[in-house]
């Protein structure tokens, strides 16, 4: 066997289609594409949600509610949770990198501590948000509180 000597298996290559090149080849014409109409002509691209004529359905079904781009939606942890988690994963401080290696929120989340429930833990916590509440049950606990930025 030589390197000139070397074909693909019979059967995996296939002659191109010569589109539009005369009457005689089968294939002249339309070119395949039949008469008339954007699938026929240069430059055509379906559109997206393009349904034929049809009314599309993000045309045809109501618009309703209201979306705020401005909001700030955080992960919340009551003090009960906390607690729950301090014994489950022996947290020294809690701080959204904590949380993140130990797979409670994902990265871009923003974290805040709400009231309900008790904390027994001297712990620091570094988080973006608490409540007034939660601060004073920290704080009688003997931990300490710092907002991120």
């Amino acid at each position: 066997m030589n390197l000139h000597s070397i074909r693909p298996a019979k059967g995996a290559t296939h002659k191109e289609k010569r589109l539009g090149r005369g009457e005689a080849s089968g294939k002249g014409g339309t070119s395949t594409k039949g008469n008339k109409g954007g699938q026929s002509r240069a430059g055509y691209q379906r559109k997206m949600a393009h349904e034929g004529g049809q009314m599309p359905i993000q045309r045809r079904i109501p618009k309703r509610g209201f979306s705020n781009a401005h909001r700030v939606s955080y992960k919340v942890f009551n003090l009960g949770q906390i607690e729950q988690l301090i014994e489950k994963y022996g947290f020294t401080e809690f701080t959204p990198d904590n949380l993140y290696v130990n797979g409670l929120i994902s990265q871009t989340d923003l974290v805040k501590i709400l009231g309900n429930g008790e904390l027994k833990t001297k712990i620091t916590f570094k988080v973006n948000a608490v409540s007034e509440k939660a601060k004073a049950a920290i704080e009688g606990a003997g931990g300490t509180v710092e907002i991120l930025k």
